[in-house]
């Protein structure tokens, strides 16, 4: 089984709140909420994975230093293992938008598990509601 390594990242606002990202249509579990992030390239860190995909994504630029490592998941798709580091991240420059067709929400910790999510990112919830 292959495994994929992900990136994805937990932006906190000035209030505290949570950014979450629903995956457009036609993409493989569409409506389903998720931090942002995407797939680490070959020859990327996963921090540099992050620095991307925000960009891409989101329009926002943050740096390395900014990233502080929170935990992470490991998941059995019936099709491949996700390996995906969550960062935490408070500062960054601009204000996200939606670059993908993705609809984006500030969330508050303790209403994360309103939001139905993939399987893997369900477990990074109490963690991050604990460091929250």
């Amino acid at each position: 089984m292959k495994t994929l390594l992900v990136s994805a990242v937990a932006l906190v606002d000035a209030d505290g709140r949570v950014l979450l990202a629903q995956r457009p249509e036609g993409k493989s579990m569409a409506g389903l909420w998720e931090f942002p992030g995407g797939k680490v390239e070959a020859g990327e860190t996963p921090e540099a994975a992050l620095i991307r995909e925000l960009q891409e994504e989101l329009g926002i630029d943050t740096w390395q230093s900014c990233l502080a490592p929170l935990t992470f998941a490991s998941h059995a798709y019936s099709d491949f293992h996700l390996l995906m580091p969550l960062f935490i991240c408070r500062k960054w420059q601009g204000i996200p938008h939606p670059r993908e067709g993705q609809v984006l929400k500030w969330v508050r910790p303790m209403a994360l598990r309103d939001y139905p999510m993939p399987p893997a990112d369900i477990p990074l919830i109490p963690i991050l509601q604990s460091w929250l």
